[in-house]
């Protein structure tokens, strides 16, 4: 039987976080890194993932650099896959972190849901929801090779509840109907992507609850009383989630959705 730290061990594996240059993305990458694998950046803004690389690649046995890329578009998509495996020289891990959330900024999105547009609807869906399936499809090869292939999409409480808009009453703050409905999308896909990729390559979900990110008091005040933990998460707890499904840790696991949320969806 292999120790823990062989199964954790990451060494050799290459890896490549979509919107690693994001909170989230960020704290995975780092993660897999110090379990040594070799992690692309890979983000919209192609100078950011380049210095998010060179500040992680001092953390750790494994390497890293950045590649940019437009999730919205499909070419550039799987162009950002193809220079991946050409840089790693294989693929064995995908970490999809990258979305629109409630606090993008385009006209249309975080607004009442009378003023939502369906220009906002479908540019998040193209990035949330799109993308990861297109990305599956120009990896999968690469991850059947692997061995050791796993897909992690990152989901969110709102694609398992309905929003509780008591929370955002005096704030600024808003909570698209887009949102919800692509994380929703994003955890079947997984379910769907699971099945059909099974057993060369396993697909699973991490999926957050509420996020610290210096949100008004109020709003805070009001997530942290509706949480059975007593606070909202941070980055460093998706560090470990994501670690585990991507190692050997979970080799067992497939079509699962790992809810770190404090208990928020326990109610």
């Amino acid at each position: 039987m292999k120790t823990l730290k062989q199964l954790w061990d990451l060494s050799g594996r290459g890896a490549v976080v979509v919107g690693g240059a994001g909170h989230i993305g960020r704290a995975a990458a780092e993660g897999l890194i110090e379990l040594g694998a070799s992690v692309v950046i890979a983000d919209l803004d192609a100078a950011k993932c380049a210095s998010t690389a060179a500040e992680l690649t001092a953390t750790g046995p494994g390497r890293a650099h950045g590649i940019g890329c437009d999730l919205s578009d499909e070419a550039s998509t799987r162009e950002m896959v193809r220079a991946t495996v050409k840089s790693l020289g294989r693929l064995d891990i995908v970490v999809h972190t990258a979305a629109f959330v409630g606090t993008t900024p385009i006209p249309g999105w975080a607004v009442p849901f009378d003023q939502q547009t369906v220009a906002a609807w479908d540019a998040a869906l193209r990035v949330n929801l799109t993308s990861p399936f297109v990305i599956a499809q120009e990896a999968r090869q690469a991850l059947e090779s692997s061995g050791h292939g796993s897909i992690i999409l990152v989901g969110s409480t709102y694609g398992l509840v309905g929003p509780d808009m008591r929370l955002y009453d005096g704030t600024k703050m808003g909570n698209p109907a887009g949102y919800g409905a692509s994380k929703g999308g994003v955890l079947q896909l997984g379910r769907y992507l699971a099945t059909v990729f099974a057993p060369k390559i396993r697909v699973n979900a991490v999926t957050p609850g509420g996020v610290w990110r210096n949100q008004p008091e109020a709003f805070h005040e009001r997530y942290v009383f509706r949480t059975p933990l007593g606070r909202m998460a941070s980055e460093e707890d998706m560090k470990g989630a994501v670690a585990y499904l991507a190692s050997d840790l979970s080799a067992y696991v497939t079509g699962h959705n790992l809810v770190v949320d404090g208990g928020w969806t326990a109610w």
